[in-house]
């Protein structure tokens, strides 16, 4: 007797194939996400620009953050007196900006140090922030030494500075070698935060990307499909 085929409604399927079927679409729904992440350009929010840049005797250096041809500092030696000398290594902010410290003296901050909001900055004094400072007397005596950054490597000057009206932190790494009423500068390295109002660590040169999983290869849908299969099974509603 020849039987009659006869097919199966949907709602006759198995239920391992209906179990299947949602982890494929799982699976392709996880996999079309992955390809719109990995389309997103990853974009860093800490830009560092390395260099190497020496401060002689009366030397001035304008320090451009975020190198779009605006002045954001000047680090700079200036010497004066007569009877007495005073040598000083200052920074000295645009209008607007300020350098981290206290007391008016600019701080030495160690690595890791917090940039930002909560932080003490100083803006103001005729020639620029003191960073070290020694008076001396022509006739001999006493020097008097003034500031952190005497004989200091890899040493940072925390920075708040304008962007288009908004607040920008960052650092700037100096090496100070004092040598006896002389300094020897050399500006190793500089970086900002491009988000305002957003603080950086002293030394920073990197930060968040917009995508973690950049670099990563997007799995088949198979791959996807047996790793669904082997996760536990999520609490249905």
């Amino acid at each position: 007797m020849q039987q009659s085929l006869r097919l199966r409604k949907p709602s006759q399927l198995s239920h391992s194939l209906h179990s299947r079927l949602e982890m494929y679409a799982v699976a392709a729904s996880a996999a079309g996400a992955g390809f719109l992440s990995l389309a997103q350009p990853a974009q860093a929010k800490v830009v560092y620009t390395p260099t190497h840049q020496t401060v002689g005797a009366n030397g001035v250096y304008n320090l451009d953050v975020n190198n779009d041809g605006t002045v954001d500092f000047l680090v700079q030696q200036w010497n004066y007196g007569n009877w007495s000398s005073n040598n000083q290594l200052l920074a000295d902010p645009a209008f607007g900006n300020g350098v981290q410290g206290g007391k008016h003296l600019a701080a030495a901050l160690l690595a890791g140090a917090s940039i930002g909001p909560t932080e003490n900055f100083i803006a103001g004094d005729a020639n620029g922030e003191v960073m070290l400072s020694i008076t001396h007397f022509t006739t001999g005596g006493t020097s008097y030494v003034h500031g952190a950054w005497a004989n200091v490597r890899n040493r940072y000057l925390g920075l708040k500075f304008q962007i288009a009206g908004k607040t920008h932190y960052g650092w700037a790494r100096l090496n100070v070698e004092r040598n006896t009423f002389h300094f020897a500068v050399a500006l190793t390295g500089y970086a900002y935060e491009t988000t305002p109002d957003t603080p950086i660590k002293a030394g920073q040169t990197t930060g968040d990307v917009a995508d973690s999983s950049a670099g990563t290869s997007p799995k088949s849908l198979g791959e996807l499909a047996l790793g669904a299969q082997n996760a536990p099974a999520g609490r249905q509603p």
